[in-house]
């Protein structure tokens, strides 16, 4: 994904899709809290197209000192203020993408150290 800041609380920050057969994706979301080396949360809006008006989750990205290492624990909620059954597919949509976007992530950190 390519992203363009601003990353700042408050403020929206916009990219776009390179995941092979999601490029036509425009990826948008609310900053929400920055500290440096344990969080960076952000809020969005799962499906946008299809109800402009759905509620949006948040996604938080949190960072933990380990004895051996540092754990990186991904959590999404706000599935149960999505109305209808809208939610819960929302919510299996993510839980696979957001599997294989650790799985990246994994595989950078490896190639990194």
């Amino acid at each position: 994904m390519k992203l363009n800041g601003p990353f700042v609380p408050g403020q929206v920050s916009r990219g776009q899709i390179t995941y092979p057969g999601y490029e036509h994706v425009k990826w948008e979301a609310v900053v929400r809290k920055m500290e440096p080396e344990s969080l960076f949360s952000f809020t969005w809006k799962v499906a946008p197209k299809i109800d402009s008006n759905e509620t949006s989750t948040l996604v938080e990205f949190r960072l933990e000192k380990t004895a051996s290492g540092t754990l990186l624990l991904l959590t999404e909620s706000g599935f149960d203020k999505i109305p209808g059954d809208r939610g819960l597919e929302a919510f299996r949509m993510n839980d696979g993408g957001w599997t294989e976007q650790m799985k990246n992530i994994e595989n950078y950190v490896a190639q990194s150290s």
